[in-house]
Parts: C-alpha cells; structure tokens; sequence
C-alpha cells in the first residue's frame, strides 16, 4: 500500500512538473529544437526551474516505491499523471474544476485500476546480467533512435507524440536501472555510489529530461501528455518481467488487462480532448517573436 501512495504521489508531482515545463517550453524558439541551446534558454525561466523541482521530487518518490515494489507495478500508477494534469490545468484562472472531463478521468482511473488488479503484478527476484542490459538497452535506444528520426522530418502534434513516446522509453529505462540502483542500499551507500546503474540510470534521466523538452516545446499536452501516460507503463512492464522475472497474470486474466488498457486509452482519449488542453493560452503564455 505505501508504494501505490508514493507512485501515485510520483504521478501527481510529475504532473506538475509538466504543466510548468509547458508553459515555459513553449515559449522557446522553435530554432532551439534539438539543440542544448533550448536548455540553456529555459534556465532562465523560474518556471522551467520550478518544473525540474517538481520532477526531483517525482523521481524521490518513484525510487522509493521501486525500492518497495517492481516495476509492474510501481510504473503504470505514473500514468495517474495524466488526470491530476487536468486538475492543476483547471485550477489556472479563470479556470474551474467544473471544467475537468470526469468521466474521461473516471474511465481511466477503472482502467488504470482494473490492470492493477487483473494482471496482479509481483514483484520478481531476478537480477539482470551484463548481456541483458545490453539487449534492454539496445532494444530501447533503437527504438528511441527510430521514433527521433521520424520526428526530426515532422513539425505540430505528430512530432509531439513521436518524441513523447519517446520520453516514455526513457524513463521506463531509467526506472529500470533505478530499480537495481535502490537495491544497492540493503549494501551501504558506498555500494550505491559505486554502482554502474546509478550512472546509467543518471545518464538516461538527463537524455530522456532532454527528449522531454523537445516533446513539449512541439507539440501541445494534447498530443504529448497522453503518449507520455500510456507508453510508459506498457515499456515499464516490460522491462519488469524481461530484467527482473516479475510476473503479471495471463490466461483469462488477459481478456481483463487488454479491456483495462482499452480503458486507459479511451480516458486518455477523452481527456485529450478536453477544451482546457485545446486552448494553449490556458497552458502558456504568449510565444515571444
């Protein structure tokens, strides 16, 4: 129970750090895209710097939920992160929480809810050698690598979602090696400060930090917010039962989960389009020349 509170905490403050990384991404030159020069820009803006705040204290929580629990089940409560975005999106004036879709927000809730309860996620033992973690990263970096050069020849939405799915890869990656890093503790602090996951793991977080911001500075939390929400379970699990031996249910409990999951994307779906995500002046601030 402590782990589902601190990954749906985990999900509340990512949520926050969107909604405030929005706002000042989009207000980036679109001449940045893909450069570091987008990160040195955003330095500059107390929002940005109080959405990376907010994204520290998601990663805070999230590793300690993984530290209590595995992957299976830790990472599809991040996708709670899509209605508390909505909420805070209300709360900006003149904006009321009448507003909020519920209903989409509901069915995403069952849907996240039911997957938790159908496939019934345990956490698993195993622990990944060096072959792999090369396969995962491989596999992950490869299909990053191909979601990139799509998005590289695409501007508006489409890029947006290329790039949040993107994003969902690498953190789903960096869970996974924050998940062998948290490990480390039961060990001492020297063990974790010597362990090559938690570079690996600090290595992806900023390259998947820095595919963030090109995501919301290209396309809208319409597009980007719900590729974020659901492609990250589904690669967290995953990588779950592939590195670490967890298991999910299978046999008729399949016919449950695929249900769930349809749920999820059919909340998404109606969340995505709420007039609080279509109307950008609700979001960020008018772009600079």
């Amino acid at each position: 129970m402590t782990a589902v509170i601190l990954g749906l905490l985990a999900g509340a403050a990512n949520a926050l750090a969107s909604v405030l990384q929005r706002r000042a991404a989009a207000t980036a030159p679109e001449a940045d895209a893909f450069k570091p020069s987008l990160i040195l820009d955003l330095l500059r803006q107390p929002l940005w710097l109080g959405g990376v705040g907010a994204l520290i204290a998601a990663f805070v929580l999230q590793a300690a939920a993984l530290s209590m629990a595995g992957l299976a089940l830790v990472q599809p409560l991040m996708a709670s992160e899509l209605p508390f975005t909505m909420i805070l999106i209300a709360w900006l004036p003149p904006r009321g929480l009448r507003l909020v879709p519920w209903a989409g927000v509901a069915v995403l809730t069952a849907g996240l809810a039911g997957l938790l309860i159908a496939a019934a996620p345990s956490e698993g033992l195993g622990v990944p050698g060096p072959g792999e973690w090369i396969i995962a990263t491989a596999a992950t970096a490869g299909c990053a690598a191909a979601l990139v050069a799509a998005a590289w020849r695409i501007r508006g939405p489409v890029r947006g979602v290329l790039l949040g799915v993107t994003t969902s890869l690498g953190f789903a990656l960096t869970a996974a090696f924050m998940r062998t890093a948290t490990r480390a503790f039961s060990d001492g602090i020297v063990a974790v400060l010597t362990s090559w996951e938690l570079y690996a793991m600090a290595a992806a977080g900023v390259a998947s930090l820095f595919m963030l911001q090109n995501a919301l500075q290209s396309g809208s939390l319409v597009a980007v917010q719900p590729a974020l929400t659901v492609a990250d379970p589904v690669a967290s699990i995953a990588l779950g039962v592939g590195l670490f031996d967890e298991s999910i249910r299978t046999g008729p409990w399949l016919a449950a989960e695929v249900v769930s999951v349809a749920a999820i994307l059919l909340g998404s779906a109606v969340i995505a389009r709420s007039p609080l995500l279509h109307d950008e002046r609700a979001v960020t601030p008018a772009r600079r020349g």
